[in-house]
């Protein structure tokens, strides 16, 4: 097939009605971009013969050398259908559609899961590939899961059948039943997405007090079309590397007539439950058999018919395959029957019988809606994301904007608003405008008439001259008469100052209106909130706009509404992702894409020559911007640190780091990964006894340094139901915090600035819940616990109401408690007129019930209110950074008991002016408590985890579990996957333990394993840091030092030395007075 050029393509974008924009999802190693290579074939854009073994769209030479993709990369397609239709005198006529497809190849390892919610976002459509040997994978679940939440319409395509046949060694009925478990396992995974959805309407409506319209379930609720079912034409069973793909359909055409049934009646029949009686010539379920040994329709009819080719061919039975060609009607050339080279020939048979790209780009445009369709259903999702739609009766639009988007308006006076999903770095030699124009033949032809007449003018004019002729410098005078010595000479000096190596270019969908070079847009940020216009908006002029040709770019001079585009000119507008709109009235932000993998492993960076910095800080900007999952901080020592989703990707941000974006040497500090610090109720070591008396364990009586004030708090574990809830609603609590900061007058949408945001690593529940819903299940959480008894019980009886703040950030799994006598203060769960806390203590005034009437009114001494906010302040300070290693501390409640003033030291007239310097030695007195505190129960370490999901056969199982436990991993569960001879491992391993787990375990099994690390979590490490042998057992088995190695005083240590913090290590002192002892 001849190349399309852009041109072709560019004209296409106009008409809406024949576009279709497609994902293609997978686990890593399904063989998603051998599937796009066979796409790009159709196109001529690489050769056939070439498909599988380019990956055209692994542009990266580290996707090359690795063979996976890590970044999603976009290309349009060009699909010409011819239709027969049946004209008025009963002739058929054909007519011929054509069809513009934007694909986007997206990556599966799960440190780029990120890419995949950014390729989601922008499509209409997605090809699910299942492998069909490994089976549902854990990114196969995910892929399943962003496709529903983004409305994505999927075609579950099963891949690598070929690997029943040559690897598995299936028969074709054995392949039948594996193939119906799997599908079996993907459609009760899209009910469990359906389920989930249901149950969180139905929660809804019961909570907005809707009983009266509608009481119980909603059982007109259909599911059926979320099910793939091949008789529906939404599954394709493929081999990609071989070149071959069906549906139920191609085969229902073919034998219909020989069989003399319908068309339609025969494809519903050749998948599931239903046998060919060859007799009476008619279709019997299985309870019909009545003992006869008949195959299932789909196996008789379809499976044979391609395990005889490939029988046939694997073993080099000519005369059979020649049988099987002449049978099928096709040509392959003489050389290919006669190859041994089995692959060739496969290829060849199955590209002209069941051709892959034809059956896939079918599919896509028979099965996956157009913009117009689409957008009906998804654009409600995305600008109302907390509502339940019906995809069956769309919303109505509210405004004009919102009906242009569910209508994806082209019209010119249509308003334009289009959703920037990410930014991607483009190298400027490969922009367009930067590339050498392209001749034409007749320019190439007169551009080579005008070289040869200007060679034979000099020529003649040195033979005039009697200069002996130089080839090599007539050549050249006419290279320098005909421009091309300048242009060279301006390409190799161009000057790096005015020109950037690296462009950042915007990855868009656009929704409605049109987009021109030239026009002017405002760029809606994340944070953009319609009630305050002018914050996080800015104006651009759009500089270029692409069309995305893979690795390549076209300069466009407009886009029109439903199509996959780049776009230039958002350099310092839009760090990651932003919503383009050419008008402020009723305008949506459509920014809402989250990120799978959070960031877990950050490493600190800094140039080999410290003159190198501003080019690194540069560099960090450019790789913040074309990543949609790094994050980039500034230390407050100085250190640049970039969180990465795990080891593969920091590899990756380090090496476009190097190479592109700063191109300078880097030193990399060893990964630094994150722990929790809690404190468990457990007996302490004979060594760290206290004797406190009658004080209850944590309690603590500090006074402050000016010695005016003392403080009585008390710390004591929470129980670790309540912990694992407040880590699960993160961010239920950081919205309470919101709405309290939003209820104030005085304070606008930057109250949210003060807020800490949830931290890298730490579970945000998918789901933010009420206040009321969120209070109340917190309450039976603590009444479970005092109901469980224990020293600790009566602590939790009425604790709720005396919340007074959550903390690390005022966000995080840890409770401050008021229980200081005469001083209440509003529950910190009423939101309507209590107050965010913002460090500005008159705030804290209005949160006050009821406190000793001379404390208010007395301006000449110290009250409580003048310390309310420094204890705050100091409770958040102490679980932002633990005792044990600086870390943040996890499910502690502290419980301030009391608040006394020497009112010696409290009184006079000039205490007011004495009150920063108070309030700060407060702060440094409630740490000092709440450390002490801490310390006084058996401290323990959290450990971030990683979730391991390896596949390995039988022969390699027992390397796979010594690699786990070398590196303190633990065997949660295997299991033998059904009809293959592979083992599913899940495991759970620490991050910290992780670093080159990846390679060793490739290594000892000699590559038949691959891991995927999914950040689970932490998980309490059972060990005190500071337990020494000190029973007479204890010493005679260990030793006085301790023979067994204390794992969470090595990974305390370890953080500690890195942070600059104090570490006990022996050191020997003179080693060269060490004597030898003798024999």
């Amino acid at each position: 097939m001849p190349a399309i050029t852009p041109t072709q393509l560019s004209a296409l974008q106009k008409n809406v009605k024949n576009i279709r924009n497609i994902c293609i999802l997978a686990h890593v190693d399904h063989g998603k971009t051998t599937l796009s290579d066979s796409l790009l074939a159709t196109n001529g854009i690489i050769s056939s013969k070439m498909a599988g073994k380019v990956r055209y769209l692994d542009s990266r030479e580290d996707e090359q050398e690795r063979g996976i993709t890590m970044e999603s990369s976009a290309i349009s397609l060009y699909f010409k259908l011819v239709r027969a239709v049946q004209q008025p005198d009963g002739s058929d006529k054909a007519i011929a559609s054509e069809y513009l497809i934007n694909l986007i190849d997206s990556p599966g390892h799960v440190d780029f899961s990120s890419e995949v919610s950014t390729a989601s976002r922008l499509c209409d459509g997605g090809l699910v590939l299942v492998d069909v040997v490994e089976g549902v994978c854990t990114q196969t679940i995910s892929v399943l899961r962003q496709a529903w939440i983004d409305k994505v319409r999927p075609i579950l395509v099963f891949n690598k059948m070929d690997r029943l046949i040559m690897e598995l060694k299936l028969t074709p009925l054995e392949a039948y039943n594996h193939l119906n478990r799997i599908l079996e396992q993907v459609n009760a995974i899209m009910a469990t997405f359906y389920t989930g959805d249901v149950m969180e309407d139905e929660a809804r409506k019961l909570e907005a007090q809707n009983d009266q319209e509608q009481d119980g379930i909603d059982w007109e609720r259909d599911d059926s079309d979320i099910y793939f079912d091949p008789t529906r034409g939404n599954v394709i069973f493929a081999s990609a590397v071989d070149g071959w793909a069906f549906r139920i359909q191609q085969f229902a055409s073919i034998y219909f007539k020989k069989l003399g049934f319908k068309e339609s009646v025969l494809q519903k029949c050749l998948w599931g439950d239903y046998y060919f009686d060859p007799k009476a010539k008619r279709v019997i379920q299985h309870k019909h058999l009545k003992g006869r040994s008949l195959k299932p329709m789909f196996v008789q009819f379809v499976l044979d018919n391609i395990w005889a080719v490939y029988d046939s061919v694997t073993t080099q039975n000519r005369e059979r395959t020649e049988k099987i060609v002449s049978s099928l009607n096709i040509k392959v050339l003489p050389r290919d029957l006669r190859s041994r080279d089995t692959q060739t020939l496969l290829s060849a048979i199955f590209s002209q019988w069941l051709p892959l790209s034809t059956c896939v780009l079918l599919a896509i445009i028979g099965q996956l809606p157009p913009p117009m369709d689409a957008q009906r259903v998804r654009i409600p999702k995305m600008l109302y994301p907390d509502i339940q739609f019906n995809d069956n009766d769309p919303p109505k639009p509210n405004d004009s904007v919102e009906e242009a988007l569910y209508s994806c308006d082209t019209s010119d006076d249509a308003p334009a608003v289009a959703y920037v999903s990410k930014m991607f770095a483009v190298p400027s030699e490969l922009l367009p405008e930067n590339r050498r124009k392209q001749l034409t033949a007749e320019e190439m032809r007169e551009r080579g008439r005008r070289q040869r007449e200007l060679r034979a003018q000099l020529e003649e004019k040195n033979l005039d001259a009697g200069v002996p002729l130089d080839k090599a410098a007539i050549e050249a005078s006419v290279a320098e008469m005909m421009g091309e010595a300048d242009d060279s000479l301006d390409t190799a000096t161009s000057d790096d100052d005015d020109t950037k190596s690296e462009h950042i270019i915007g990855f868009a969908r656009l929704y409605s209106g049109k987009i021109r070079v030239g026009q002017k847009l405002y760029v809606l940020g994340p944070k953009y909130d319609p009630r305050f216009p002018d914050k996080h908006c800015s104006e651009i002029t759009v500089q270029n706009l692409y069309l995305i040709m893979g690795r390549e770019l076209e300069a466009l001079p407009e886009v029109a509404a439903g199509n996959v585009f780049g776009i230039g000119g958002l350099e310092g507008h839009i760090l990651k992702n932003g919503t383009l709109a050419s008008t402020k009235e009723n305008v949506v932000n459509m920014v809402g894409v989250g990120k799978e993998a959070s960031p877990i492993v950050r490493v600190a960076l800094e140039p080999v020559d410290a003159r190198d910095m501003d080019k690194l800080v540069e560099g960090l900007q450019l790789l913040n911007q074309a990543d949609p999952c790094v994050e980039v901080l500034l230390q407050e020592t100085g250190e640049h640190v970039i969180l990465t989703a795990g080891e593969l990707h920091l590899e990756r941000c380090l090496r476009d780091l190097k190479e592109r974006f700063a191109k300078i040497d880097i030193h990399v500090s060893p990964p630094i990964v994150p722990f929790r610090e809690s404190i468990v109720n457990s007996e302490l070591p004979a060594n760290r006894d206290t004797d406190n008396g009658s004080v209850p364990r944590g309690q603590f009586e500090i006074e402050s340094s000016s010695k005016n004030i003392t403080l009585n708090v008390r710390a004591v574990p929470l129980p670790p139901s309540v912990t694992e809830y407040l880590v699960q609603h993160t961010s239920t609590i950081k919205s309470i915090v919101d709405q309290k900061a939003k209820k104030k007058s005085k304070h606008t949408e930057e109250s949210d600035e003060g807020l800490g945001q949830i931290p890298s690593g730490m579970e945000a529940g998918d789901k933010i819940i009420s206040a009321e819903e969120f209070q109340s299940t917190l309450r039976e959480k603590f009444a479970e616990a005092q109901k469980q008894g224990g020293p600790l019980a009566s602590l939790w009886d009425g604790i709720v109401d005396q919340i007074w703040s959550f903390g690390p950030k005022r966000i995080g799994p840890n409770i401050l408690v008021n229980r200081i006598p005469g001083y209440v203060r509003k529950p910190f769960f009423q939101v309507e007129e209590s107050t965010a806390q913002q460090g500005v203590t008159e705030d804290h005034k209005d949160e006050v019930l009821e406190v000793a009437a001379e404390q208010q009114n007395d301006s000449t001494s110290l009250g409580i209110l003048d310390v309310d906010f420094p204890i705050h302040t100091g409770f958040q300070l102490s679980t932002l950074t633990g005792p044990l290693c600086a870390e943040p501390v996890q499910g502690v409640c502290y419980i301030v008991q009391g608040v006394d003033f020497h009112r010696e030291e409290t009184e006079g007239a000039d205490v007011r002016s004495r009150l920063a310097l108070i309030q700060g030695k407060v702060i440094s007195a409630m740490k000092e408590a709440c450390r002490q505190g801490f310390l006084d129960w058996s401290p323990r370490l959290f450990l971030a985890m990683y979730e391991c999901d390896i596949q390995a056969s039988a022969e390699v199982l027992g390397r796979v579990y010594g690699v786990i436990s070398k590196r303190k991993g633990k065997i949660i569960s295997e299991d033998l996957k059904d009809g293959t001879p592979f083992w599913q491992i899940k495991a759970l391993m620490p991050v910290i333990e992780s670093f080159g787990f990846s390679d060793e375990i490739r290594k000892r099994t000699s590559g038949a394993a691959s891991p995927q690390l999914v950040f689970s979590g932490f998980e309490m490490l059972d060990e005190d840091p500071f337990w020494v042998p000190t029973t007479e057992e204890e010493l005679e088995d260990l030793g006085e030092k301790a023979d067994k190695e204390n794992l969470a005083k090595k990974y305390m240590d370890t953080v500690r030395k890195r942070k600059g913090m104090f570490v006990e290590k022996k050191l020997v002192e003179h080693a060269e007075k060490q004597r030898t002892l003798k024999k």
